[in-house]
């Protein structure tokens, strides 16, 4: 191998294989369909594959690294394996890109990934699963709404599904007033600062929604289809916009009307902001997606949505302590601060808040949340649901969730 080995983003999760200790190597874009794990030590030679380093250098960083010689075959058959598995920046992974993306756009549409897996695929089967959720919803005295946003769960739906119910039943008048919906989701493998676009219809259970292709068309020629582009592939499997898509299109469905065009985003982590000091209100990329959205969607009526879960808490995220009843009592607390920044449209102060304590809560939505707010510009809400989720057997840890409704 001449060239140096350089790593494309990954994903590493400590696994148990053989009953030892390994690390996952999770490719975000799965242009193969290879699983590698490796035993902790040789992972370390992941450290020196930044392309800076041939074969045997990295063979030598690694041995120094660890105070012990190795044989340089392990790290030879390595780097193979990776190459193999297209996790490596180099020509290999560039064309297996190439033909992923291309076999995603000669799609007629994006296929609904959760369906069977997730929910029913069944339309029939799926409009009783939604009714069921919201059959204990108390909805005497609510008036139409006709509001402008809405945050959603993004969460499985059956931890989610009553949040899910009281907030998509309370919308159902604004989805058909809307002549057009923006969902910003989570992009759970998303790089930093990212505003993903893709051309692709959205279908779900209930048949296809259609993207606004003009409208990402002009967003792309804004920020360049190279940045709106680059991680479309995301939109295969992301589960974000997914699970508000098939809700919005259940609203549609019960009332027999034709679904209006999409706009679907993936909007990847503010990690970095909190981490240099930057802001996301002066990223030259976020602030040519929001002006230009907001110039292309005036004089429309338009339904902007956040897709979003709120905190990720508890030893499964990697917390040291269990959720008891007081982290319970005072992450409700913080939410309600959170909540209460939304429904005043007050995004300044909603990415303080989190910024302060360096997202110490995990809050998923964080990004998504922030553009929609950005882009709905003065609002007022109000909160309707909101729920702590198991995220473990024991219930020692929870996914926080939230609906609200923007004016």
């Amino acid at each position: 191998m001449t060239e140096n080995p350089k790593l494309r983003p990954l994903d590493y999760q400590p696994v148990y294989h053989l009953g030892q200790q390994m690390w996952y190597l999770h490719d975000p874009l799965q242009l193969t369909h290879y699983q590698l794990v490796m035993p902790p030590a040789l992972a370390q030679m992941l450290l020196f594959m930044d392309g800076s380093r041939d074969a045997a250098q990295i063979h030598q960083a690694l041995c120094q690294h660890l105070g012990v010689e190795l044989e340089a075959a392990v790290v030879l058959d390595a780097l193979a394996q990776m190459d193999e598995a297209c996790l490596l920046d180099n020509a290999r992974s560039q064309q297996r890109l190439a033909a992923a993306r291309g076999e995603y756009r000669a799609q007629p549409y994006r296929p609904p990934a959760l369906a069977k897996t997730s929910y029913p695929e069944q339309p029939t089967r799926l409009s009783a699963l939604f009714a069921e959720y919201g059959r204990a919803d108390n909805l005497n005295g609510w008036q139409p709404w006709h509001g402008r946003g809405l945050i959603s769960p993004h969460i499985d739906y059956p931890r989610g599904g009553p949040v899910y119910a009281k907030v998509w039943q309370r919308a159902r008048q604004a989805v058909l007033d809307a002549d057009l919906v923006i969902i910003f989701g989570t992009d759970h493998k998303g790089g930093l600062g990212t505003f993903t676009l893709t051309r692709q219809h959205y279908a779900t259970p209930y048949g296809v929604i259609p993207t606004d292709l003009e409208l990402v068309d002009r967003l792309a020629a804004a920020i360049g289809p190279e940045k709106a582009f680059a991680e479309e592939l995301h939109h295969r499997n992301e589960h974000s916009i997914e699970l508000s898509a098939v809700w919005l299109h259940h609203m549609y469905h019960q009332t027999g009307v034709t679904p209006k065009p999409l706009l679907p985003v993936l909007v990847g982590s503010f990690h970095h902001f909190m981490m240099n000091g930057h802001h996301p209100a002066q990223d030259d990329l976020l602030l040519t997606a929001l002006e230009t959205l907001k110039r292309e969607t005036a004089g429309r009526k338009v339904l902007a949505i956040a897709s979003v879960d709120f905190a990720h808490v508890g030893p499964a995220f990697g917390d040291e302590f269990v959720m008891d009843d007081g982290r319970r009592a005072a992450l409700r607390q913080a939410d309600d601060r959170l909540v209460q920044a939304i429904i005043r449209g007050d995004a300044a102060g909603f990415y303080e808040q989190i910024t302060a304590v360096q997202d110490q809560n995990r809050i998923c939505g964080f990004s998504p949340i922030y553009l929609l707010l950005q882009y709905l510009g003065s609002t007022e809400g109000v909160q309707v649901a909101y729920d702590h989720c198991p995220a473990d057997a024991q219930n020692h840890s929870l996914v926080s969730i939230a609906g609200v409704l923007l004016e």
